[in-house]
């Protein structure tokens, strides 16, 4: 019994000091991966939890995400790096668009339309990561290191139909990584 008692806390320190060993041999996959995180599952025959964040988290969220981007506490930057303010945010959350069509009635005659969509909460169909993956040699732990986060929007038209999926804007946590 005496033996017991000593071999488990050996035994114990063995697989602590182990699985703390991540930052010795580690080898980098990539240093940059990005990829969309759909946040509703778009297919209602897989279970809830398959392909999306669950609601109440999902809501929280995004609602959190964007209430700090847009009170200006968090730094935001557009598709090419460059850093936006409150206010760019803030006309980046309409949508016009400019169409030509037809009328409908003699002489048919060609005529311009503009529409403007606000966007909506609801309107965010994923969140783009940008991380960097490192795995340890030994034991194959994977360390997923996020560098970056984007809300992401299906741009529609005026029959709803998905012509562009843009992210809004990105934030960084890593202040040094945009002029990387």
């Amino acid at each position: 019994m005496k033996k017991i008692k000593i071999i488990f806390p050996v035994l114990l320190m063995i697989f602590l000091v182990s699985c703390g060993n991540f930052g010795k041999d580690k080898t980098v996959i990539c240093e940059k991966i990005q990829y969309d995180v759909p946040i509703n599952n778009p297919d209602p025959g897989h279970y809830w939890w398959v392909n999306n964040i669950e609601g109440s988290k999902r809501e929280a969220f995004i609602n959190n995400l964007l209430k700090l981007a847009f009170s200006g506490v968090i730094q935001t930057y557009d598709y090419f790096n460059n850093p936006l303010t409150s206010n760019q945010l803030g006309t980046m959350y309409t949508d016009t668009l400019y169409r030509t069509l037809r009328r409908t009635y003699p002489p048919y005659e060609l005529y311009d339309t503009m529409t403007i969509n606000k966007m909506e909460f609801t309107d965010i169909s994923k969140i783009r990561f940008l991380e960097k993956w490192e795995y340890n040699k030994d034991n194959l732990l994977i360390n997923k290191k996020v560098i970056g986060i984007a809300p992401v929007i299906d741009k529609k038209d005026n029959e709803g139909n998905t012509i562009a999926v843009q992210p809004l804007f990105w934030i960084y946590f890593d202040e040094k990584y945009p002029i990387k």
